[in-house]
């Protein structure tokens, strides 16, 4: 028989691996309730990053960067009769497609697009900013109607693209830039959302001889981050063009600024904060890729140093919000 002492020891052993027991298989049940009930989600991220990771772009690559009579013929016919599908007489959204001097980038630009996936019904319109290149004629073989303003800046082929525009949403579109197929579709879910007034993404830049692709995803983490942080308090900064949309009917009643040389889609944010909030979309879904015309001829790094050193001017509007910004003159047009 037992002593009372061992008894008890005996009892607390048993009482340990029991509930050592009941921890693992508790453990082991919610474990599987948690992936059970989420596995939607997951596959949904899966999905997503596999989508992102997958090089979407590299096709429209092939011909990105080269003079359009090295385009082939059949991806300048299959884009023209794609385009004409898309094509609707009662859009809901109006994507203008801009370009001065791009004829190495519009083709692929306009072949993407024309690969879009989208439920709603839209028209897509190209602004051809007087270019002295092929320019205009790869509009015209795409098949899109399309519009000459003679007046040279990106306010000015902007505000001509938004005064023949027919969609009550308007997207603007770089033609140095390439969109992902489902780019459309997820960002007029958002812009459709009440009180919702304009939408923008987040953007990379294609990696090449000179930029890696480790180095560049360092630095949009970077960039991406600090335009996050922004956001909250000054929208308006963190909007870029390239990956910019807004409502058009309250579009047209600002307009855009056509007397500063950068930020012609800022100030239309700015204006539009009245009407509604602006809505930053971090799907990868809707990560556009495009040439290193922001970044020039600099290296990452020294593009880098710089971003820090002028985003740490005045670092503290990340605090409080503002309604009006003195323009630097040698931002105005009249003063170049």
């Amino acid at each position: 028989m037992l002593s009372p002492i061992l008894l008890v020891l005996k009892n607390f052993v048993i009482l340990f691996f029991l509930r050592q027991r009941y921890y693992f298989f508790y453990g082991l049940h919610k474990f599987f309730q948690f992936y059970l009930f989420n596995i939607k989600k997951i596959c949904i991220f899966a999905n997503k990053y596999c989508y992102y990771m997958s090089n979407w772009y590299n096709k429209y690559l092939s011909i990105y960067g080269k003079p359009f009579s090295e385009v082939p013929l059949d991806i300048v016919e299959g884009t023209r009769d794609r385009l004409a599908a898309l094509q609707s007489s009662n859009p809901i959204a109006s994507i203008v497609v801009i370009g001065y001097n791009e004829e190495t980038h519009l083709q692929a630009c306009l072949w993407a697009l024309s690969e879009i996936k989208c439920n709603y019904p839209v028209e897509i319109i190209g602004v051809d900013n007087d270019s002295k290149d092929r320019t205009a004629e790869i509009f015209e073989k795409s098949g899109i109607p399309y519009y000459t303003e003679y007046q040279h800046s990106c306010g000015y082929a902007r505000r001509c693209g938004l005064q023949h525009s027919k969609g009550k949403y308007y997207f603007d579109v770089d033609s140095d830039t390439i969109y992902p197929p489902m780019y459309y579709e997820l960002m007029l879910q958002q812009l459709m959302k009440p009180g919702i007034v304009a939408v923008s993404a987040t953007w990379s830049y294609f990696p090449d001889a000179n930029h890696s692709k480790l180095g560049l995803k360092m630095f949009e983490m970077c960039r991406d981050l600090f335009l996050w942080i922004q956001h909250f308090k000054r929208p308006e900064l963190s909007v870029r063009g390239l990956v910019f949309a807004y409502n058009a009917d309250y579009g047209r009643k600002e307009e855009y600024r056509v007397d500063i040389i950068r930020g012609e889609d800022g100030s239309m944010a700015l204006s539009l904060k009245k009407y509604g909030k602006i809505k930053f979309v971090y799907d990868s879904r809707c990560r556009a890729i495009t040439g290193y015309g922001t970044i020039g001829n600099q290296s990452l790094w020294r593009s880098f140093v710089d971003h820090i050193r002028i985003q740490s001017k005045g670092i503290s509007r990340i605090f409080y919000r503002k309604d009006h910004y003195e323009d630097s003159a040698d931002n105005l047009v009249n003063n170049v």
